[in-house]
């Protein structure tokens, strides 16, 4: 399997494959790649949508020659908490593509991205402005969309600032209100088949819908509940091999003697 950066010729195949609808792992194997170096290609470059393999080659050679500049100027700056600030930066970059392609708008994403990607899960409206470089109003705007969504919420701090946090239970809180959206549309869905008639081809069309939503509703509320636990749970740590995982034949328990009858 090759290594390295991608070549133009590489990123070409990428794109020819995203036109034809090939999904990321098959395109990684016809190039033998990791489906992950797909991933990460495509949604740092504009998404499966947004993908061209000449703007993905310059903005790659590009990130490759300022990370150059970086490592050889000793006054770059280096974040506090010790980590690669080019490839946080980069990740950033990665996961607001990753949550505007599954339709959340762009302002929203960056924003979600940011508080995400904090060890805190918590900042003000000045430091999201100073963080994206952007204005207090798009700043409102898109905490607005995020907390009528469930994906965030508000608290004071000890300076009676109003702070913004995503923490363990804001993605539950996320999937309940999806649900909550979905069975308004039943509900609606419903006085339309009151309204145009449960024999008439639109009024079965709205009862389908109806039916539909509310399976997904009821599905999406009783998986969220049951899989709540696992946002604040610590992953397990590994358990110790036994002689028998490791390779060493376990030792043969010796037969019973039949007894006497």
């Amino acid at each position: 399997m090759p290594g390295g950066r991608l070549t133009q010729q590489e990123r070409q195949q990428i794109a020819l494959g995203l036109a034809d609808g090939l999904a990321y792992a098959e395109i990684a194997r016809r190039l033998d790649r990791p489906t992950s170096t797909i991933t990460r290609e495509v949604m740092r470059n504009g998404g499966p949508t947004g993908y061209r393999s000449d703007l993905a080659h310059r903005a790659t050679e590009h990130r490759a020659r300022r990370k150059q500049a970086t490592s050889r100027d000793p006054k770059a700056p280096v974040r506090a908490d010790g980590r690669d600030a080019e490839a946080v930066r980069e990740f950033e970059e990665v996961f607001t593509t990753v949550l505007i392609q599954s339709g959340t708008p762009k302002m929203m994403a960056r924003v979600m991205a940011c508080l995400c990607l904090t060890d805190s899960g918590s900042l003000t409206a000045s430091e999201l402005v100073q963080h994206l470089q952007v204005s207090p109003a798009s700043i409102s705007k898109a905490i607005a969309f995020l907390d009528s969504q469930g994906l965030v919420r508000r608290e004071r701090d000890e300076r009676r600032r109003e702070r913004y946090v995503v923490d363990d239970d804001i993605w539950y809180q996320s999937m309940m209100a999806s649900a909550r959206a979905a069975l308004q549309i039943v509900e609606t869905a419903r006085q339309g088949v009151g309204v145009l008639g449960s024999g008439t081809p639109a009024g079965a069309r709205l009862e389908g819908i109806a039916r539909f939503l509310e399976f997904v509703s009821e599905s999406t509320a009783r998986a969220a509940e049951q899989a709540r636990s696992i946002l604040s749970s610590k992953p397990a740590p590994p358990e110790p091999e036994t002689p028998t995982e490791a390779g060493t034949p376990a030792t043969p328990t010796k037969p019973e003697t039949p007894t006497r009858q």
